[in-house]
């Protein structure tokens, strides 16, 4: 099942994980020490070039938006417009990355993004929840987003046989699902929800939804005359674009091979070094050059957003080499992999666990989307007596994947 003992399961001692945190505070600190003008200037480039890009997108489809060529244009445009702001702008921004500039407009307290959600709900469930219990089962929503069965720790229920068409759904309706997660609706119906606290969050959220849909769905359409129709399907499709990419990066981020699950047993004593341990075995990158970097938010470098999350995404890249580093030197994994890869694992995971569990063939401690402490056993091995170098956790799953490969070529011959 889930790791319970993230410091047995790393094969690390009390003494590697306060010397790897201590690491890691340094280069937050190096990071954070050397920021200035040329940061500042990129976040204003891209929020001036997003807008820019939305605008014209815009234009486009109010003026040629009834000829095929403009429309597709101007959809495609919009769709790449909201993408940027709300993954590359508004997501970053809100997490406070940008804070130390001191500039009243981009800042985690006044950005509200381009989404049906409320940005104070999401910092609420996102920044707080999430990033604070990442992969903990039963205290991180976004561990199936309180819809989906991700890990053999979701007991199996006959609702789970849809996971592959709730996912569906929920790739198209991504941004309501995220507004709908904060309201958390699944407590209100079984009436475990403080009425009035839903009462408070539910005004804000209408105001939201309201003035989302009257944006798309009515203003620009009625902008655009006679070809209202063209202008809001436009903007409906340009949704939808926005909608499955985001969704897919973070599927990519949370959910294959290699991004763990923790039990609730240790969160209580876990120190900082500890938390750090945990972000970097329960999250996954997505290899890439600058263009998938850029439209991804830079959540492509998912482990190091979850290591530091208030560093400018921007500095992510840089941030990355160090990581791996400190990855080789205490032989820890970097789970990190092309999107088509990381994605299709997700994919796989969460057809998987729609079966019930006499359907599944792997121990629900060494399973590709689930694994323990307890599949591996014995004391940490931290030095390797013939060549000096560390021994730990990668070693250990490249001989447990090399010894599965030749007892499936064995099974293969022997049938």
């Amino acid at each position: 099942m889930a790791i319970s003992d993230v410091k047995e399961y790393a094969h690390l001692t009390d003494e590697d994980v306060e010397a790897l945190g201590r690491e890691f505070d340094a280069i937050r600190r190096e990071v954070m020490e050397s920021l200035g003008e040329a940061d500042a200037r990129y976040i204003r480039r891209v929020i001036r070039g997003q807008r820019l890009l939305d605008a014209g997108s815009r234009a486009v489809l109010m003026a040629a938006g009834h000829r095929r060529a403009g429309w597709w244009a101007g959809t495609i445009g919009l769709g790449v417009a909201k993408i940027v702001e709300n993954m590359e702008i508004g997501h970053n921004v809100m997490h406070g990355q940008w804070d130390w500039m001191n500039d009243p407009e981009i800042h985690s307290m006044n950005w509200e993004w381009d989404l049906v959600g409320t940005s104070d709900n999401w910092k609420h469930t996102h920044n707080h929840l999430h990033h604070k219990y990442t992969n903990v089962v039963g205290m991180d929503d976004d561990v199936g987003f309180g819809l989906l069965r991700v890990t053999r720790d979701q007991r199996w229920k006959p609702f789970y046989a849809g996971n592959v068409a709730y996912n569906a759904i929920l790739q198209l309706l991504f941004e309501w699902g995220v507004a709908i997660q904060a309201l958390e609706l699944g407590r209100v119906a079984q009436g475990r929800a403080d009425k009035d606290a839903f009462k408070r969050a539910l005004r804000p959220a209408a105001r939201k939804v309201g003035k989302q849909v009257a944006k798309d769905y009515v203003i620009f359409p009625a902008l655009s005359g006679r070809r209202w129709r063209h202008t809001l399907t436009a903007n409906a499709v340009a949704n939808l674009i926005r909608n499955v990419w985001s969704n897919a990066i973070i599927f990519c981020g949370h959910f294959p091979d290699g991004a763990e699950k923790f039990t609730k047993e240790d969160i209580d004593t876990e120190t900082q070094a500890e938390w750090y341990l945990r972000q970097m075995l329960g999250s996954a990158n997505i290899d890439g050059g600058p263009v998938m970097h850029f439209m991804s938010g830079n959540l492509s470098h998912q482990i190091e957003h979850h290591l530091f999350p208030d560093i400018p995404s921007n500095r992510y890249r840089e941030v990355a080499v160090r990581v791996r580093e400190l990855a080789d030197r205490y032989d820890l994994p970097y789970t990190s992999g092309s999107f088509a890869k990381q994605y299709g694992q997700s994919w796989r995971t969460i057809a998987k666990m729609s079966l019930p569990p006499q359907y599944l063939r792997a121990s629900s401690d060494d399973a590709p989307e689930t694994r323990s402490e307890r599949v591996y056993g014995g004391a940490p091995e931290i030095v390797d007596l013939d060549t000096g170098r560390r021994r730990g956790l990668r070693t250990k799953l490249s001989a447990r994947r090399r010894a599965l490969r030749r007892r499936r070529s064995t099974e293969t011959t022997a049938a």
